[in-house]
């Protein structure tokens, strides 16, 4: 499971799953820095979000290894009542009374697609991808919030979680690791460098 590299975002909103969001130059050399590092893997299978910025940050993976690069709905980003605004704390659309009864429940949450919901569909994409690579490695590239709760889901921790403490960095890896059908471990790499996932809009 791939993390997206940074995209291009001036205006510092919480973009979602709004159209145009394309990768930043950084996010275009996060990108293929990944691939370079998954260049001599054993890789027959890259699907991505159908998001701009996922679907940039899986061709220069998909491409040295001469794939077509496939789309699964399952592993777009987050559904979130917050999209087009800003969220940075302090700031936007959180100081405003009209918007807090959205936050009334963190642990669904209230303001967006259920923690679970996202778990279930990333999971379904995960398997999908194993199955279409089997005997090799697949790449699957989504979002923050998506890794994150499958990669919660499947060490068996609970779902709600502070933002502030993901693991899951820009063009980062978290990679499941299966011996047939069965999980046997979860790790995680960041072969494009590390990033700070509190950045919003990132």
């Amino acid at each position: 499971m791939l993390r997206h590299g940074e995209v291009h975002n001036p205006d510092g909103i919480l973009y979602g799953r709004l159209p145009g969001f394309r990768l930043s130059d950084v996010g275009v050399a996060q990108a293929r820095a990944v691939g370079t590092a998954l260049s001599d893997h054993d890789i027959t299978h890259v699907v991505a979000s159908p998001l701009q910025r996922a679907q940039e940050t899986a061709d220069p993976i998909a491409a040295p290894h001469g794939l077509t690069l496939a789309t699964d709905d399952d592993l777009i980003e987050a559904g979130n009542q917050f999209e087009g605004l800003r969220v940075a704390v302090g700031d936007g659309a959180l100081t405003r009374p009209r918007h807090w009864a959205k936050l009334r429940d963190p642990f669904t949450p209230s303001w967006g697609e259920p923690y679970l919901q996202i778990a279930h569909r990333m999971m379904a994409a995960a398997q999908r991808a194993r199955e279409a690579a089997e005997g090799h490695e697949a790449v699957c590239v989504s979002h923050q919030l998506p890794v994150w709760t499958l990669r919660r889901f499947l060490q068996g921790q609970r779902l709600w979680h502070d933002p502030r403490r993901r693991q899951c960095g820009l063009a980062s890896l978290t990679s499941l690791v299966f011996s047939g059908t069965e999980l046997v471990d979860v790790v995680y790499s960041e072969p494009a460098g590390a990033s700070d996932p509190r950045i919003t809009g990132a």
